[in-house]
């Protein structure tokens, strides 16, 4: 994906299609726009990133820093509420921050932060061994910018896919996690919230 983003093409969806699957198999939709050679540079360029990283572990999986990550947290709340400059919800050493937005309904209605309509993060671990999970909802001329910080801090996109249907303004959701220092990851998590449009 950051292969992908850093040469010029849109990363527009990232989902799977099975169940059960071994190895696990995920499909990254792309898009783009300029000279064809442009475009097939960006695109080799994705395919070369995915060539060297299977080269490099024929599961990556298996290299996942989880087992770092305590299983008894301590969050430091207030050092990320500090980060996010929001009040998140502490409990059981675990954090939460929640940022609702709104969209209008087909029926009429509004739909907002109480359905769903929410970027969130959540964080496990304790200070210097967390993991956040969270997701991100992106309106037009959002996703990419939120793509781009999230991958440049090594926060990784776990998936891309909308959530309703005929909502306004449209509404695409990313579903991402990493893992680090708890600190670190807020500010991750910071940079991308700041690409929203207010």
């Amino acid at each position: 994906m950051s292969a992908a983003l850093d040469n010029g093409l849109a990363v527009t969806a990232l989902h799977n299609h099975f169940l059960f699957d071994e190895p696990r198999v995920f499909f990254m939709h792309i898009g783009g726009e300029g000279t064809p050679e442009e475009l097939a540079r960006g695109v080799r360029a994705a395919l070369d990133r995915v060539k060297q990283v299977r080269a490099g572990a024929a599961h990556p999986a298996a290299a996942s820093a989880r087992s770092a990550v305590p299983t008894k947290s301590a969050i430091p709340a207030e050092k990320l509420d500090a980060v996010l400059g929001i009040k998140g919800q502490a409990k059981d050493g675990m954090y939460k921050a929640v940022l609702g937005r709104t969209v209008g309904m087909p029926c009429g209605c509004e739909a907002g932060k109480e359905m769903g309509v929410n970027t969130w993060s959540a964080f496990a671990g304790d200070a210097e061994h967390a993991l956040v999970d969270g997701d991100f909802v992106t309106f037009e001329g959002e996703l990419q910018p939120v793509l781009k910080a999230l991958r440049h801090a090594g926060i990784d996109v776990v998936a891309i896919h909308s959530h309703m249907e005929g909502e306004s303004p449209k509404a695409i959701f990313l579903h991402y996690w990493g893992v680090g220092r708890a600190e670190d990851l807020a500010r991750a998590i910071k940079s991308a919230l700041d690409t929203l449009k207010k």
